[in-house]
């Protein structure tokens, strides 16, 4: 079984098109973390692409507030000006499944030692960033895997006996599309982030993604270019604040 695992698509329909040429055929299931929409220009696109083909979705924050769940005051100014303008953008029927995707943590069918999470599977609004943050989450999650995304960082952490490790991978960004492939060997726990689709923040602005092989019994991490420019264009073009266009670019 091999799952593609997308986190913090934020509306960026260049990205997730991208992402999803790349992973054709590499994949039996979806699985979505969560902030399918906020920040991009694409909410209505992206939705009802990812609709038919996920097979487990996550709420994130962004999708939470974005659909009338919660209110945008706690959003920094750019953030809040993205969620206003995805309130009024979202069809009804859009609105209505992003209301109804679950919190995490879900468990897929058959797989007891999976969990995905958008934040913190102890708190879906926590960011984890550090091994202190990590700390927690594996010594009382009873799972071997959980995925999670929210910090739009690629890797994760993993615990084996008293031994503490992050997990980070390295891509040349003058390159293309590119792979790097994390063993997960036994005895260990691990919390993964696949990156974000469409606003990483890791310096690299290519769309990230991973690929768990259980049969392999590894996660295959990815990075794809996509058309950057028509991403910022359709961000200008909406009238979203230019800050969120130029931030592409960049990688943060």
């Amino acid at each position: 079984m091999r799952a593609l695992i997308l986190s913090d698509i934020h509306a960026n329909l260049e990205a997730l098109n991208a992402v999803l040429d790349a992973a054709a055929d590499s994949y039996d299931v979806l699985w979505n973390l969560g902030d399918v929409v906020g920040y991009g220009a694409s909410p209505n696109q992206v939705i009802e692409i990812l609709r038919p083909l996920a097979q487990l979705n996550v709420r994130g924050n962004h999708d939470r507030v974005c659909c009338g769940l919660a209110s945008a005051l706690g959003f920094n100014p750019i953030a809040r000006a993205a969620a206003t303008w995805t309130q009024g953008e979202l069809t009804e029927v859009n609105r209505t499944w992003l209301a109804a995707v679950p919190k995490g943590p879900l468990h897929p069918e058959g797989l007891p030692g999976i969990a995905l999470a958008h934040g913190s599977p102890l708190n879906e609004d926590q960011y984890i960033l550090t091994m202190r943050d990590a700390w927690a989450p594996l010594q009382e999650r009873g799972t071997e895997m959980t995925f999670i995304g929210h910090t739009h960082l690629q890797g994760g952490f993993c615990q084996h006996n008293e031994e503490w490790h992050e997990v980070r991978p390295h891509f040349d960004t003058r390159k293309g599309a590119e792979s790097w492939t994390l063993s997960l060997g036994d005895g260990n726990r691990f919390l993964i982030n696949p990156g974000s689709v469409g606003q990483p923040r890791d310096n690299d602005w290519r769309a990230a993604f991973a690929i768990y092989d259980a049969d392999k019994h590894e996660i295959v991490f990815h990075r794809v270019p996509y058309d950057l420019t028509a991403a910022q264009g359709r961000i200008l073009m909406a009238g979203l604040p230019e800050k969120l266009a130029l931030r592409l670019r960049d990688g943060r």
